[in-house]
């Protein structure tokens, strides 16, 4: 959704408008086609997923980048006075919460089951 509201806000850009807004190296890469990345640049790559096999670290990181996801929208809403961005961001954050809550829902579902006190420590289904 992010890159579909910038896709509609640059779309139509003037070579001049592109000029100065600082777009013209992302322009001559990829004229107003999304492609995904950071503010500071960094191409999106699959490194930035993760998934370590075991439940409590695999929620737990889950949780952390619902987190993320919501500082972001924060950060996009108080630079933003367009409702065209606005209205979908204030969504999309609203979503990230209710994730964010189910995930730790989850997270307190598993903690209840698992066969150990220490759940920090390890997973008690491995046997070492």
């Amino acid at each position: 959704m992010i890159g579909t509201i910038v896709y509609q806000l640059t779309r139509n850009l003037s070579p001049a408008e592109i000029k100065a807004g600082g777009f013209e190296d992302y322009f001559v890469d990829h004229t107003t086609g999304v492609y995904p990345q950071a503010a500071s640049g960094a191409s999106w790559s699959a490194a930035s997923m993760q998934s370590k096999g075991d439940l409590i670290a695999d929620l737990v990181e889950d949780m952390a980048a619902e987190q993320k996801a919501r500082a972001t929208y924060d950060n996009i809403l108080r630079l933003s006075d367009d409702p065209d961005v606005i209205d979908p961001i204030r969504f999309l954050r609203e979503r990230e919460i209710v994730h964010f809550q189910r995930f730790g829902e989850a997270l307190r579902l598993a903690q209840e089951r698992m066969d150990c006190k220490n759940f920090y420590a390890f997973n008690p289904s491995l046997k070492f």
